[in-house]
C-alpha cells in the first residue's frame, strides 16, 4: 500500500468504533440521499416536461380539428396561456393567439417541416420573439397545406425544478447532521453495555476471581456474549480452585515423608554411635520412594490436564489384562463375542479380541491402579475382567473387601481422596490413584465407575472399541 493511503487508513483505524460507525453510516446516507435526489429531480422533470407536451399536444389537435371544419376564430382564443399560430401553404400567418406574434413564425421553414415529419417536440428559446423564457414546442399539419404551430411556456417548470433543487441543497445538510447525531446516540447506547463489560473486566482481578461482568438485559448479541464470558470466569474460577487445591494437598502429602526422613536423619546424627544405619537407610528410602511415586502421579494428572495424551495406537486388553493377572498373581475373565472363520480351511471359531485406541502406558497404568488399590482392601481375592459388548469394551476389576458405600464411589475419583478406613498413608496412598484413572479414561473417550459386586467392589471401565 503507497504511504499516501497508509497514512489514512492507520488514522481510520485508530478511531473509536462510536466515531467509525456514525461516519460511515452518515457517508452512507449522503450517498443514497444524493442518488435519490438525482433519480428525483430527473424523474420529475421528465414528468413535467411530458406533461407540457401533452397539453400543447392536445391543444393542436383541437386547433387542426377546427382549420379543417372552417371553424377557427380570429383571433385563435388563447387557453392556459398556450400560444398558437396557424401558417398557409406559403408559410404566411394567417391567424394567431393574441400572445403572439403575427408576423414571423416561431419556426423557420425547414425545422417547422422537421418537425412536422417527426411530430417531436422542440424546446425554442422565446426571447428573440419577446416571450418569457424557453418555450416547448410542436408542429401539426392540418388540410390544405396548413400548418399548426403550438407553444407553451417552459418558465413554470423551470422556476419549480430550481426550487426543488434548493430546498435539496438546504435540506440533505440538515437531514445528514440529524442522522449524524441520531446515529452517534444510538450507537453510544448500543456500545455502552460493552463499556461496562470492559470496565467489569478490568476490576476482575486475582483478589476478585468471584466476580462476575454485568449482563444487560436485552436479549441481544451484547447479552449471549457478557454470558459466555461469565461462564468462562466460573469455568475459570472452577480451575483455579481446584489447582490451589492440588497445590495445597500436594504440599500437605509431601510434608509428611520429607518430615519423616528429616527426623529419621536427624535422630541418626544425633546418636550415630547406637544407630542402625542400614535401617535409617531403609526408612529413608521407602519415604524416598513415596516422594517419587507422587511425583510421578502429580506429573501424569499435569499431563492429562493439559490435554497432552501418548501415541494413538491399537491396544489389545486381553493381553494388556493376562500379562497384569499373571504379574500380580490373579485370576481372569474373559467373556468374548466369538466369530466362525470365513476360510474354507479353518472351521474353528475365532475369538474377536476387544481391541482400543490409545496410549498404552496411560492404561496400564489405569489397570494397576485399580488392581493396587483393589489388593490394598480385598478380602482374599481380586478378579480382572475383560469383555466386549457391541462397539464397547469393559474391563473391570473386582475385590471381596467391606466395598464402599453408594455415597462416596464419585467422591473417591477425586485427588486426594481417603475414606476414614484407608486414611493411613502407609496402606491407603496418596489418594491420587482413581483420579488418574478417571482423567485417563475420560481422555480415551470412555467412562469408569463403582458398582456393588455383593461381597466387595467392583471398578467398571467402559472404552470405545477401535474401528
Amino acid at each position: 500500500m503507497p504511504a499516501s493511503l497508509a497514512r489514512p487508513v492507520t488514522w481510520w483505524r485508530r478511531q473509536s468504533l462510536r466515531l467509525r460507525v456514525t461516519a460511515a453510516a452518515t457517508a452512507v446516507l449522503a450517498l443514497a440521499l444524493a442518488a435519490s435526489a438525482y433519480v428525483f429531480v430527473a424523474v420529475l422533470g421528465e414528468a413535467l416536461v411530458r406533461g407540457i407536451d401533452d397539453q400543447v399536444y392536445q391543444r393542436g389537435r383541437e386547433i387542426v380539428a377546427l382549420s379543417d371544419a372552417n371553424r377557427l376564430s380570429d383571433p385563435v382564443v388563447s387557453s392556459d396561456n398556450t400560444i398558437v399560430q396557424v401558417l398557409d401553404r406559403e408559410g404566411r400567418i394567417v391567424d394567431a393567439t393574441p400572445n403572439t406574434d403575427r408576423l414571423v413564425p416561431l419556426l423557420p421553414a425547414a425545422t417547422r417541416e422537421a418537425a412536422v415529419r417527426t411530430g417531436s417536440p422542440l424546446f425554442l428559446d422565446g426571447r428573440p420573439y419577446a416571450l418569457p423564457g424557453p418555450l416547448r414546442v410542436r408542429a401539426l399539419s392540418a388540410d390544405h397545406g396548413v400548418t399548426v404551430i403550438v407553444a407553451r411556456s417552459f418558465a413554470e417548470v423551470e422556476s419549480s425544478m430550481v426550487t426543488i433543487g434548493h430546498v435539496l441543497i438546504a435540506g440533505m445538510p440538515l437531514l445528514l447532521a440529524l442522522l449524524a447525531a441520531v446515529s452517534w446516540l444510538v450507537v453510544g447506547r448500543t456500545l455502552r453495555p460493552i463499556a461496562l463489560l470492559r470496565r467489569g473486566a478490568a476490576e476482575v482481578g486475582a483478589t476478585a476471581r468471584s466476580r462476575r461482568l454485568p449482563v444487560p438485559e436485552a436479549r441481544d448479541e451484547v447479552h449471549a456474549l457478557a454470558t459466555t464470558l461469565n461462564d468462562m470466569l466460573g469455568r475459570l474460577e472452577e480451575a483455579d480452585a481446584r489447582q490451589r487445591a492440588l497445590v495445597s494437598d500436594a504440599a500437605h502429602e509431601l510434608r509428611s515423608p520429607l518430615a519423616s526422613i528429616r527426623l529419621q536423619l536427624e535422630v541418626a546424627l544425633s546418636h550415630p554411635e547406637g544407630q542402625d544405619w542400614t535401617e535409617t537407610a531403609e526408612g529413608v528410602l521407602e519415604d524416598t520412594l513415596r516422594l517419587s511415586r507422587l511425583a510421578e502421579d502429580l506429573l501424569a494428572l499435569a499431563r492429562l490436564d493439559e490435554g497432552r495424551l501418548g501415541r494413538r495406537e491399537p491396544v489389545d486388553l486381553v493381553s494388556m489384562a493376562r500379562r497384569t493377572a499373571e504379574r500380580y498373581g490373579l485370576d481372569l475373565d474373559l467373556d468374548l463375542d466369538l466369530a466362525h472363520s470365513v476360510s474354507p480351511v479353518v472351521a474353528s471359531p475365532v475369538v474377536a479380541v476387544p481391541v482400543v485406541l490409545g496410549d498404552t502406558l496411560d492404561l496400564r497404568r489405569v489397570l494397576a491402579n485399580l488392581v493396587d488399590n483393589a489388593l490394598r482392601h480385598a478380602a482374599s481375592a481380586v478378579r480382572i475382567g475383560v469383555r466386549a459388548e457391541g462397539s464397547v469394551a469393559e474391563l473391570t476389576v473386582t475385590d471381596d473387601g467391606p466395598g464402599i458405600r453408594p455415597e462416596d464411589r464419585e467422591r473417591v475419583f477425586d485427588r486426594f481422596t481417603r475414606l476414614d478406613d484407608a486414611r493411613s498413608r502407609d496402606d491407603g496412598g496418596a489418594g491420587l490413584g482413581l483420579a488418574i484413572v478417571r482423567t485417563t479414561v475420560e481422555a480415551h473417550g470412555g467412562t469408569v465407575h463403582l458398582e456393588d459386586a455383593s461381597p466387595g467392589l467392583r471398578a467398571v471401565v467402559r472404552l470405545p472399541l477401535a474401528p
